[in-house]
């Protein structure tokens, strides 16, 4: 087997890479034009997070360039003096007031950058924490149906794994843009003020430094985009091979040598693309040290000529020289800036985008509040399909629920109970239809207000990596009775008796003193979270899927218990637990085809009749 060829597949491109084909083809001209909205967007950005840090850091830098040139045009005093004619200790004496104003410049400078240094580090956080509040925020009100639209779902991803992720490196780069170019302007200017000849000595001098740069990226970017399908699979074998969840399967199967095979073929193709890449690289390097050797010796041919006819001094061709290093300098981090600050200004672009689509998403909060109290809940032609659906989940069902009462939803897998549920429980809002609390048209009220209102013990609870009481509070504070009762009622008591710290214990195995629960266990502590809630309408939707045939029985004996005074809406599959219901209602193909009492649905002989008598069947 272990010369078995390995079928590995294709593994898409993931979010985190969504842009790499846009930044393999464009070219820097282009980048350099998207440069100053880039630079405005993220000074923007920058601003919102924290006016003071931003007006420090771009200000100190702008001094920093300030000082630079100043110390540059003082280096031209040092090297006069020096040139000058006398005696060697007259000369080196004559030096002193400049190189004071050298040393000053060069301190200044320092301090410069380090204050715009520690503003930065200031500002980075501050908009991690903005970016983050500000989708996370959003994500958290949108209506739960734009989860269910993959356009939506898949803008989400890529503003949640990357466009979050490089919101502070937009800034950096966009202050690094900034920061170059100041000093290049800085070597500019002295270069200007020496004599106009000397500007284009920079551009001859610092040109082929920039084609290399520029080639050497390219190349390394390109073979980065072709990995990543290989750096998929490596990342997929690596989760196999070191992750929990699949650790068992890995050993019941022996799979270790297999995956360890699998994971050595792509780790070998990535490393001979690395290879090639690295010689490519070096010939480009080579050939881009060749032609700046030439630009250098041109520079130095031009200032010989300009010195030989006595264009400029020597001092100044020496300053010159000093200054044409410090441009090339800026150059290289001009261009390294300017490339990360427009591939990272992609996927901010991405993020900014989101975010606009989901204000556009959220529920009006402003809306009337919902009736202290109801009598009846009702809906009226009620339509409801979900994004890029085929069909309607739901189609004009018309159904009542009275206050106190115990109505259950039965049906087939994809009869359209849940989604009825959550349009019930505001979490989803009709197409077409009303959904009323007496007179009151719930597409006019708050939705916030409205799930205050419901508790929803749900069949795919969330397993929250919280204490034990915040998995019932969640958040919310009753007191200690109000705890101890629904943990009570709902049979969790005796769950978290068991538990080394009660109610404290932290129920998550991946942390220190953390406890894993059992299916059925962590079903009892969502029971718990719905009857802890004590509101007015109770929604379960199958609550006991998890749980074995007596802890079935003695849920539903303490639903019935805790419903009294309550409306309890009642999905299930079990339909011995049914019976009792003051109404069922029956649903297939997301219509209502039947509804009644369980006695009078049994003498109508239809769809609830059949799958009545096929469960019961199953006991006899």
């Amino acid at each position: 087997m272990s010369d078995e060829p390995l079928e590995i597949g294709e593994i898409t491109i993931s979010d985190w890479y969504a842009h790499s084909d846009t930044m393999a083809a464009v070219g820097f001209l282009t980048i350099a034009r998207k440069l100053p909205s880039l630079v405005g967007q993220a000074m923007r950005m920058a601003w919102t997070a924290s006016p003071r840090d931003t007006l420090a850091t771009i200000a100190l830098n702008l001094l920093g360039g300030v000082f630079t040139a100043f110390g540059l045009l003082a280096t031209t005093g040092v090297l006069t003096a020096l040139f000058s004619q006398g005696p060697t200790l007259d000369r080196v004496l004559a030096t002193l007031p400049s190189l004071a104003l050298v040393a000053a410049a060069g301190i200044l400078r320092a301090i410069m950058q380090a204050g715009a240094g520690w503003a930065q580090s200031r500002l980075t956080p501050q908009i991690s924490r903005l970016t983050e509040e500000r989708l996370y925020g959003l994500t958290s009100r949108v209506d739960l149906v734009a989860f269910d639209d993959p356009d939506f779902h898949d803008a989400l991803e890529r503003a949640n794994n990357r466009g979050v992720a490089v919101a502070d490196s937009v800034v950096a780069s966009a202050i690094d843009v900034v920061t170059a170019a100041v000093g290049i302007g800085a070597v500019a200017g002295v270069l200007g003020v020496l004599h106009p000849v000397l500007l284009p000595l920079l551009l001859l001098a610092v040109v082929p430094d920039a084609w290399a740069a520029i080639r050497a990226a390219r190349m390394r970017y390109t073979t980065m985009y072709s990995l990543i399908p290989a750096r998929r699979r490596k990342w997929i074998i690596a989760e196999l091979l070191a992750e929990r969840e699949p650790a068992a399967e890995v050993r019941s199967f022996t799979m270790r040598d297999f995956l360890l095979r699998m994971y050595d073929a792509v780790a070998r193709a990535e490393q001979e693309v690395m290879l090639r890449l690295a010689r490519r690289q070096t010939v480009a390097k080579l050939v881009g040290e060749a032609l700046g050797g030439i630009g250098t010796g041109l520079v130095y041919l031009a200032l010989g000529f300009l010195l030989a006819v006595g264009a400029i001094p020597l001092a100044v061709a020496g300053t010159a020289v000093l200054a044409i290093r410090s441009g090339q300098q800026s150059l290289g981090n001009l261009l390294y800036a300017t490339n990360r600050l427009y591939e990272d200004g992609l996927y901010f672009t991405d993020f900014l985008v989101f975010c606009a689509d989901a204000e556009r998403r959220l529920p009006d909060l402003d809306a009337q509040p919902v009736p202290a109290h109801f009598r009846r809940i009702a809906t009226t032609d009620v339509t409801f399909s979900y994004p890029g659906g085929s069909a309607p989940a739901l189609r004009g069902v018309s159904i009542e629920i009275r206050q106190g009462e115990v109505v259950a939803f039965v049906g087939e897998n994809g009869s359209g109970k849940t989604t009825l549920a959550k349009i019930l429980s505001g979490l989803y809002a009709p197409d077409e239809g009303v959904v009323q609390w007496d007179d009151t048209d719930l597409a006019q009220v708050n939705p916030e207000d409205l799930r205050r209102r419901i508790a929803v013990i749900a069949q795919d609870h969330t397993r929250w990596p919280l204490t034990a009481r915040y998995n019932i509070t969640m958040g919310t504070d009753r007191g200690e009775a109000a705890l101890h009762s629904a943990a009570s009622v709902a049979g969790a008591d005796d769950v978290i008796a068991d538990l080394p710290l009660g109610y404290r214990t932290l129920l998550d195995r991946r942390f220190k003193d953390g406890q894993e629960l059992s299916g059925g266990q962590w079903q009892r502590i969502a029971v718990a979270r719905g009857f802890h809630r004590d509101a007015e309408l109770l929604i379960c939707d199958e609550p006991t899927a998890a749980l074995d045939a007596r802890a079935e029985h003695a849920l539903f004996e303490r639903i019935r218990g805790h419903a009294e005074g309550r409306t309890v809406l009642l999905i299930t599959h079990r339909l011995a637990s049914v019976r009792y219901a003051d109404r069922i209602y029956v649903l297939q193909h997301g219509k209502v085809i039947e509804q009644g009492t369980h006695a009078a649905l049994m003498t109508l002989n239809g769809l609830y009749a059949d799958l009545y008598t096929l469960q019961a069947s199953a006991y006899r």
